[in-house]
């Protein structure tokens, strides 16, 4: 017999002063229209992607499932389950009270950050597509409403040979020209053929010439035609950083992301007001509180929350807020199938400073199987009218392409 995840013992789960359950708080009222509605279950089912992508749902008495997406990763099936015992009887229409509930609830078991974020933002997306169906209202309508139809998606490109300029330019040119996308990233964090030594972060002349070759060839090929933007996953020094960023600024760079590791905030300050190149910062950081200091000390030029890692959706508004005071803009970083890309979309259209989404699957063919809608077109996601988020599982997909040994879970 498995383990019962949802059994485990916690003192500061049972016993909290902060006790935010509708029991608790005296959130006893009938409501009308049908939104007397309680959750009776949340399962989850992993889908073996390009990454392994944590499915969530949340069944009611009404009948209605909500579907939602919790970024990738190790444990994050096993918090679900530990946290459904406290949103079993829910009303699912309370989402913020009932993410504030299980923020309180697994603050001994990590809610400041890291992996019992992402599950708590895999209910809470789910909680937002089953909102949406009882209300018979598209997700973004709960955050406030539209600025735009459609959001722009950028491809995260890749090759064979991603150390080769050459080759890269290529993939730039293909990605433009045959799937249509105006907005590409490639990483720079590849071999040069110059490094010494891995660990220390420091990059060699060569390795910074090679990089800006990369950089040069696919700007220059193109164009006008499309933003490109140059990832380097958080590896280098803070002088390897300052080095690099000056090199490229003579080139037509939408922005460089991560140069720096997350940790030392002071780092990631010196070096983004060191150079003329916009700097993008902001998928390893957690909840708006993290997210608030680096843009509060002007540490990024260009915010990049990953929505379903960050906290979810209304945790991603929270920070595009704070972004809008300091007049930054968000492109928000994304790993994810096609239900928390839609789940990002619909954040988009809500905030006025949303840059663009990023795509990560362009190369995996069954990517826009695994639900009955067209996600992404030319480029850019229009936001659905359906109510929630507006797409609907392929279960017979989502079967076939399981991690091994995961179950499915129950049809809606």
């Amino acid at each position: 017999m498995g383990k019962n995840y949802a059994e485990l013992h916690d003192p500061n789960a049972e016993y909290t002063m902060r006790e935010l359950s509708g029991e608790t708080m005296g959130v006893t009222a009938k409501r009308g229209g049908g939104r007397d509605v309680e959750i009776t279950d949340v399962q989850t089912t992993m889908v073996d992607g390009n990454f392994p992508w944590t499915l969530v749902r949340i069944y009611t008495d009404a009948g209605v499932v909500g579907t939602g997406e919790a970024y990738w990763g190790a444990g994050v099936p096993e918090i679900i389950e530990r946290m459904k015992p406290f949103v079993i009887g829910e009303n699912p229409l309370d989402i913020d009270r009932l993410y504030e509930h299980l923020i309180q609830k697994m603050s001994g078991e990590g809610s400041v950050e890291g992996v019992t974020v992402t599950a708590i933002a895999g209910i809470e997306i789910a909680l937002h597509d089953l909102a949406g169906k009882i209300l018979d209202i598209p997700a973004y309508q709960l955050l406030g409403g539209k600025y735009r139809d459609k959001v722009r998606v950028y491809c995260d490109c890749h090759t064979e040979d991603e150390a080769d300029p050459e080759a890269c330019a290529d993939e730039a040119e293909r990605v433009v020209d045959e799937l249509g996308y105006d907005a590409l990233k490639f990483d720079l964090d590849v071999p040069s053929g110059f490094e010494k030594d891995r660990a220390n972060r420091h990059l060699r002349p060569g390795e910074i010439r090679h990089k800006a070759e990369i950089v040069e060839k696919v700007t220059e090929r193109v164009k006008d035609k499309a933003d490109v933007a140059f990832d380097c996953h958080w590896t280098f020094s803070g002088g390897s950083a300052k080095r690099l960023a000056a090199e490229l600024e003579d080139y037509d760079v939408w922005w460089l992301e991560d140069p720096v590791p997350p940790e030392n905030l002071d780092v990631q300050e010196e070096v983004t007001k060191s150079t003329l190149t916009p700097i993008t910062v902001g998928e390893n950081r957690y909840r708006v509180t993290e997210l608030r200091r680096l843009i509060e000390k002007q540490a990024v030029d260009i915010v990049a929350p990953d929505m379903p890692k960050v906290g979810g959706m209304r945790e991603t508004q929270k920070i595009a807020d704070v972004a809008n005071q300091y007049y930054v803009p968000v492109a928000m970083h994304n790993v994810s199938s096609p239900v928390a890309t839609m789940a990002s979309a619909h954040v988009g259209t809500a905030i006025p400073n949303s840059l663009a989404v990023e795509y990560h699957s362009y190369e995996l063919g069954w990517w826009g199987d695994l639900v009955e809608e067209t996600v992404i077109e030319d480029g850019y996601i229009e936001i659905p009218e359906k109510p929630g988020l507006g797409v609907t599982l392929d279960m017979d997909a989502v079967e076939e392409h399981m991690v091994d040994g995961e179950t499915l879970f129950d049809e809606a």
